[in-house]
């Protein structure tokens, strides 16, 4: 029976590894020791101030950072955000522009819950905030959910965007980066069987793994090696004391942290020799590109025990959702029910997480949706983070995901119309061009 002892050794060792680096920064500060030209004393204080930092954001949540937006008359308007709906494990996040009219473009943005905060896509809500008035999932970290409050496994994540979804009306569009992607494809079908009307105007997924068998990496194989008992022996701890959700069982954000760093141990270890070089030598900042890109990639969150176990056996050893047969409290839930959402999907050519091909499948399962509402781009060079975050996002993606939001838009308002109706035609195939297409057939 699993116990809170290696929860609460992991969080010991992290909580000295902070004391020591916090000690030796203030032993090697000391004015006593400043006339002393001992590089070694330098280095230490060194060490130790990125010892600290590191080990304290491991258990922080990053703050969204996003003050301001550029309005249309060029003046900066100030960024405020107000929780819309509050479930127990997720909060959906209103970015409220103050002295801006409501945006035509509502969309929700799905962020991953798969180890880090939502903030991951800091850079993705920045630059979408200018021209769509932006709602987020918020997942909360499972050691500060209580256990009284149940289970949350991928149903409970599936019914919990669908609540949303349904929250926010079906003019919303709905975007969903990585590890949700599937998960929001079966939302869409389920809305589509049994609430028509609330279907999402469209849905974009970016880089998820609908299909993991399409093109397998370094993370299918892993799944593929291990047995289900294996990971929840190796990877399954109970909360500490220290936390409200003592008893819980979760997948510990620290034993996912070590997991991701041991996959680029050599490119992390010279990251923190170098910035341990540039604090000895006075060139590194609070806000310097280290500090930026670690004080978030070291924020982890825990994950339940039972949304781990599950996404591994049901999306990736059973792909469930690429064979189609995925079923919520036993009643199977059929993607190609959708036929109103209109849904294109966005991969990188180089992506070694989400390889080109498995967030392509979508496509396929979409049988109850006319081609001409499904469109595919494929990223050139681009990697994993390239694909929502970067100059990759910033110069291609972006406009090609807002034009087709707007013709999405477009084309459910004409068929929302009594006269005149068509057949919608949103947005055209790109076999992974770097530009826009020129035209969209109609």
């Amino acid at each position: 029976m699993k116990t809170m002892t290696g929860y609460d050794m992991m969080e010991t060792l992290r909580n000295t590894s902070e004391w020591l680096g916090a000690t030796a920064r203030a032993m090697a500060s000391y004015p006593a020791l400043a006339p002393i030209p001992n590089p070694a004393l330098t280095l230490m204080a060194a060490w130790g101030e990125v010892a600290e930092r590191s080990f304290s954001r491991m258990v922080v949540k990053p703050d969204w950072g996003i003050r301001t937006v550029t309005g249309a008359d060029g003046t900066d308007l100030v960024v405020e955000t107000a929780v819309v709906a509050r479930r127990p494990f997720c909060d959906l996040v209103h970015f409220r522009v103050e002295g801006r009219e409501p945006m035509a473009r509502r969309v929700l943005l799905v962020a991953p819950m798969s180890g880090h905060y939502a903030t991951l896509c800091r850079s993705t809500v920045a630059s979408l905030l200018p021209d769509c008035e932006l709602y987020v999932t918020d997942w909360r970290n499972a050691r500060d959910i209580p256990v009284s409050e149940g289970k949350f496994d991928v149903e409970d994540f599936t019914l919990t965007l669908v609540d949303f979804i349904r929250h926010l009306g079906p003019d919303i569009h709905v975007i969903a980066i990585c590890q949700p992607a599937p998960l929001t494809l079966v939302a869409g079908a389920w809305l589509a069987e049994h609430e028509p009307e609330a279907q999402p105007r469209s849905m974009t997924l970016i880089g998820g793994p609908i299909d993991p068998a399409a093109k397998p990496t370094e993370v299918t194989d892993f799944g593929d090696s291990v047995t289900m008992g294996q990971l929840e022996r190796l990877f399954i701890e109970r909360v500490g004391f220290k936390y409200p959700g003592v008893g819980r069982l979760v997948y510990p954000g620290l034993l996912q942290l070590s997991s991701f760093i041991a996959m680029n141990r050599e490119r992390h270890t010279e990251a923190f020799m170098n910035q341990i070089l540039a604090v000895a030598q006075g060139t590194a900042g609070d806000h310097d590109q280290h500090n930026r890109f670690y004080d978030e990639y070291l924020a982890v969150m825990d994950m339940t025990a039972e949304f781990y176990l599950s996404t591994v056996e049901r999306i990736f050893k059973d792909r469930e959702v690429a064979r189609n047969v995925f079923t919520i409290e036993g009643q199977p839930v059929d993607i190609g029910r959708i036929d109103r959402t209109a849904v294109i999907v966005v991969e990188g050519e180089k992506d070694d997480i989400s390889a080109p091909g498995q967030c392509k499948a979508a496509l396929d399962l979409l049988t109850g949706l006319p081609e001409e509402m499904k469109g595919y781009y494929l990223e050139p060079n681009a990697g994993h983070y390239g694909i929502f975050a970067g100059s990759s996002w910033r110069k291609n993606i972006r406009p090609y995901v807002l034009d087709f939001l707007d013709r999405a838009g477009k084309s459910q308002d004409a068929e929302s119309k009594p006269a005149g109706r068509r057949k919608a035609s949103v947005v055209s195939s790109s076999a992974g061009s770097g530009a826009m297409p020129d035209s969209v057939p109609v």
